[in-house]
């Protein structure tokens, strides 16, 4: 198939792009131009927040699949069915899980759950675009198919508040801070197993005018996944347990993930996933992701940035809440 991804080369992504090539698709990746494409994949060069520069860039060319990687808001999503409509069989949407109601009322969370998100601008920016993509859908057909990742990551992307910041106090012995009490569930999704699952929609036509979340089955408390963090350090965590909301008002720029997402135990039901794609189940263990990020920054000085202002709101919220 010929597929447009616009992004292409994101933490997400860059595994969407590799493995849709890998299964022979015919892949044209459509960004600023400023990283490098794996071979077979052809650039485009385009912002995917002008839409004069996406309609420029890919002139009367009309693609089997179109997944935007790069969409955070609902004038993007409109250009987006504006430009693509009669031009793709299937768009592809990337959401969030976040857009999930908060509080959550029932768990697991099922694609029909409420969206919902007073706390974070981002999760309300996705549920209006979805809200504008199903419109399209129920009203004119346009091919739309929602995807809402929840926690993803890949070895450059620490899932621990602070980033590197936090890893660096572990490695020096010194204690880092979990929200809450540490004992809410939570879901980590590896990449290339999001991509196995994405790229098996490409072209499903069971999945058009579809909601569906992909996540792994795995569920860990935010204390097992600093400590399975910890580990190919060599260390075991001293960790401080502070409020959500204390964190928020300390680094308010953490507020919105924290009060709007991550405060909240997670646990997700992947029947409809596993329907639309046969066989696929998430298999990497955060235990062996945990491994690949460590050996990822410790690999590379200088990937190895301590935040010195985070450093040090962490040490006031240790001094102050910690025993």
């Amino acid at each position: 198939m010929r597929i447009l991804i616009i992004g292409g080369t994101g933490n997400i992504s860059s595994y969407v792009t590799a493995l849709a090539v890998e299964r022979g698709h015919d892949v044209t990746v459509l960004n600023r131009g400023q990283s490098a494409l794996p071979d077979g994949v052809r650039g485009l060069v385009g912002d995917a927040g002008d839409p004069e520069s996406i309609e420029k860039a890919i002139g009367s060319e009309t693609f089997d699949v179109v997944a935007n990687f790069r969409s955070f808001s609902p004038q993007q999503v409109a250009d987006d069915i504006r430009i693509f409509t009669g031009r793709t069989r299937q768009y592809l949407y990337i959401s969030s899980a976040s857009a999930y109601q908060k509080p959550i009322a029932r768990l697991p969370i099922v694609e029909s759950t409420p969206l919902r998100n007073p706390f974070w601008q981002y999760s309300r920016d996705k549920i209006a675009s979805e809200d504008l993509l199903v419109a399209a859908y129920r009203q004119a057909g346009f091919p739309m198919t929602i995807v809402r990742p929840s926690h993803t990551y890949g070895p450059s992307l620490i899932p621990l508040e602070g980033g590197w910041t936090a890893l660096q106090r572990i490695r020096d012995g010194r204690p880092i801070v979990v929200h809450g009490d540490g004992t809410s569930w939570w879901t980590l999704t590896h990449s290339r197993d999001f991509a196995r699952a994405f790229v098996g929609l490409f072209g499903n036509p069971h999945a058009i005018g579809q909601a569906v979340h992909i996540t792994s089955d795995e569920s860990l408390t935010w204390d097992e996944i600093a400590r399975l963090l910890a580990a190919p350090l060599g260390r075991e965590p001293e960790i401080v347990h502070v409020a959500s909301d204390a964190i928020a008002r300390e680094v308010p720029a953490m507020g919105p993930g924290l009060i709007g997402d991550k405060a909240h135990s997670v646990l997700f039901d992947n029947t409809l996933i596993k329907q639309l794609v046969p066989g696929w189940v998430a298999t990497t263990p955060f235990a062996e992701g945990a491994r690949e990020i460590v050996e990822w920054y410790l690999a590379d000085a200088a990937r190895q940035k301590v935040d010195a202002d985070l450093d040090a709101a962490f040490d006031r919220m240790i001094e102050r809440y910690g025993s």
